[in-house]
């Protein structure tokens, strides 16, 4: 039993596999946070401490260590919850009401039932607790029961409470072409904030939150949690004057107002949140079993080959074909069409939101390409961008007032694009009619969604920032309830659009549009650190590659881009004889392991050495993967030592080197390592391996 409560005194306590998280309700009706950490088994040990002002000017309110605190009276520390009630009262004062325990075969749910002591306004807390996953799923739902509306002007979904100062915060920053740029930076007095106002991207931030006590890989606590939202968030920590830091995330209340309408209710978007006592890995392990077991489609993502680079607007059916037998014969088995087939669409000047196939492109329609590329036995995808219009389109000289724009404005462009306000049911309704024409008429298996401006000028109404992304999440849901086969690419504008929110909504991320294979190495590993390597997409692309001028190796490039779920990009039809029998073997080499990457466990390995090797392992069940990579060789040349890790002691493993088979106990392997020499600059070595049957 995952949820425990004591009624005399009014103490929750929840459980997972090895974590516990407990709260109660004081003798003034506050919700009072007791307890995070390693599991605890009594309920009836807690006890919820006496709490006495430090002063006047240090009111109990301040102090206390409140589950959902609320705008109002003696408050001035961050709030969860603003809001304002139709006679103009801006003061939130709750009351305990009980509680109601859900139960299904994956979870235990505890509602937590506050309303307003003056108002028909009532707030349950909900805590979701997966045991299996270590993992605990925190929202509150929000219920206008009065006959006059309520705005709530801020939301949070939660707030936690960790008993330390001096901890260390990491998320990660970044822009277009370099997302996912990891940092580390020490909490002290003031607050951090994290946060996204475009609408669309989270390029600059990312909606999660690790604090750790100096934590490594392998030992420390950690403290983590993951907003489900895409779009516009906002999170603070801070560490407080009273010994303690504070967490919150939920929406961002820039420019945001939500309206409950009488009888209205409203769930603020979750956070998936966990503690480890033994380091990152933990951490990363628990979040991507959850990912893959409970989010994410079953089965392994394709290879995939995509023809933007190749030809960029510059498509047509012949040469697409040309592109799809090349792509054939590498060993690719999904071929996607990008950018520049519909409408007249020749460069960025037109076309978006004239979703029509361009018969001068493509005189015999589509399914002259789709056929060729299933005869090649290869699955077809296809490129759209369907939240956007140009203002050339013949879609919005018909429907000007489709944008999100002001009357007495000049509506804005960016990449020569408007947004379209998706929120208008009759534009949500041609969105999902264009798509699932496209999906009905044509044999499409993959749909590449992308988004490639923020959104501004919202208009009159204050709450699209948040409903603009759910109408989106609705759209793909509801096609594929109708298209169960189709997988779904989130892309904007790069890795704009990674978070947990969308996460199983649709099944891959596109990571970002830098594809250089030694800056993808930073990227996928502060990806790694909360996303499951299952939905990452990664691309071997040409050099000099576009953004870093850099030229690296193929084998590199392929290797960079196995560590997810691999895709090519490259003109394809200019590869030497060379090139495409390393791009065979690899793609080759990529199938066999393919399970293990997708669906095993990632692990971020120490480099002992003062040259910089990346290293990592994969393992599922009795199979396992090593990539090492040394993008530049310096120090004396010196080689490195990789201690796996995961693996049974007792066990003997054989792994095949660059020199050969070696066969080592599982306590060798992981405590005195295997020596590895890379020389020279773009050097790499994949390292499959395997436990001996006992037999």
């Amino acid at each position: 039993m995952s949820i425990a409560v004591n009624t005399k005194n009014d103490v929750f306590l929840l459980n997972t596999k090895s974590t516990s998280y407990a709260f109660g309700v004081d003798d003034r009706g506050l919700i009072r946070h007791l307890y995070w950490g390693k599991r605890i088994d009594s309920v009836e040990e807690l006890e919820i401490p006496q709490l006495t002002e430090v002063s006047t000017n240090d009111p109990v309110f301040e102090i206390t260590k409140e589950e959902f605190p609320v705008h109002g009276g003696l408050r001035y520390k961050e709030h969860c919850l603003k809001a304002t009630f139709a006679d103009g009262t801006r003061e939130l004062v709750y009351q305990y009401c009980g509680y109601d325990v859900e139960k299904a075969e994956d979870w235990e749910e505890l509602i937590v039932h506050l309303r307003d002591d003056h108002y028909e306004f009532f707030m349950d807390l909900r805590y979701r607790v997966y045991p299996q996953y270590d993992l605990m799923e925190r929202s509150v739902e929000l219920k206008n029961q009065m006959d006059s509306p309520i705005q709530i002007e801020k939301l949070h979904s939660a707030q936690f409470h960790i008993p330390y100062e001096g901890l260390n915060f990491s998320n990660v920053h970044g822009h277009w072409g370099a997302e996912q740029q990891r940092f580390v930076q020490k909490v002290n007095y003031g607050k951090i904030i994290i946060e996204n106002r475009r609408g669309i991207s989270t390029h600059n931030h990312n909606p999660y939150f690790i604090l750790d006590r100096d934590a490594t890989e392998t030992s420390g606590e950690v403290y983590f949690g993951a907003l489900r939202l895409s779009g516009n968030f906002s999170g603070v920590v801070e560490q407080t004057q009273y010994g303690e830091t504070l967490v919150q995330m939920g929406l961002n209340s820039h420019d945001c107002l939500l309206e409950l309408a009488p009888g209205e209710s409203f769930t603020a978007p979750s956070i998936l949140c966990g503690y480890s006592d033994s380091g990152f890995e933990t951490m990363s392990h628990n979040l991507h079993r959850f990912a893959r077991n409970y989010l994410l489609r079953e089965g392994c993502r394709p290879v995939l080959y995509n023809s933007w680079e190749a030809t960029e607007f510059h498509v047509n059916s012949q040469d697409q074909i040309k592109l799809a037998k090349q792509a054939g014969e590498l060993g690719a088995e999904l071929f996607v069409l990008d950018d520049g087939w519909f409408g007249e669409r020749h460069s960025t000047q037109n076309g978006l939101g004239d979703w029509y196939v361009n018969e001068g492109k493509f005189p015999n329609g589509l399914e002259e390409l789709i056929s060729a590329v299933n005869d090649l036995g290869m699955m077809f995808g296809i490129w759209v961008e369907p939240e956007m219009v140009n203002p050339k389109a013949q879609l919005y000289q018909q429907h000007p007032d489709w944008i999100y724009h002001y009357e007495t404005r000049v509506s804005d462009t960016s990449r020569v694009q408007y947004v379209l306000n998706v929120t208008k049911p009759e534009v949500r309704e041609f969105i999902y009619n264009m798509l699932d024409n496209l999906l009905t008429r044509y044999d499409i298996d993959y749909i590449k969604w992308d988004a490639n401006r923020p959104i501004s000028q919202t208009g009159p109404q204050r709450d699209i920032w948040y409903k603009h992304i759910q109408t989106v999440y609705d759209i793909v849901k509801e096609l594929k309830e109708k298209h169960p086969n189709v997988l779904f690419e989130a892309c904007a504008s790069g890795g704009g659009r990674i978070d947990y929110g969308i996460l199983g909504i649709f099944d891959d991320f596109w990571t970002s549009d830098n594809t250089d294979a030694y800056d993808r190495l930073y990227i996928q590993d502060a990806y790694s650190r909360i996303y499951p390597i299952k939905a990452m997409r990664a691309w071997v692309t040409d050099c000099p590659n576009f953004l870093s001028g850099r030229v690296i190796p193929l084998k590199f490039r392929y290797h960079s881009a196995m560590m997810g779920t691999l895709g090519v990009g490259c003109n394809i039809l200019k590869f030497t004889p060379e090139e495409i029998e390393l791009s065979k073997e690899m793609i080759r080499q990529y199938k066999e392991i393919r399970p293990i990457i997708q669906e095993g466990d990632f692990y971020r390995l120490e480099n002992p050495s003062a040259n910089e090797y990346f290293l990592y392992e994969y393992r599922k069940e009795d199979r396992g993967v090593l990539f090492a990579f040394l993008p530049q060789s310096k120090v004396g040349h010196r080689g490195t030592t990789i201690r796996l890790r995961g693996l049974d002691g007792d066990g003997r493993y054989t792994l095949n080197t660059p020199e050969g088979p070696v066969t080592k106990s599982g306590s060798y392997l992981m405590n005195r390592g295997l020596d590895l020499r890379l020389s020279g600059d773009y050097a790499s070595v994949i390292i499959p391996f395997v436990k001996e049957s006992e037999d």
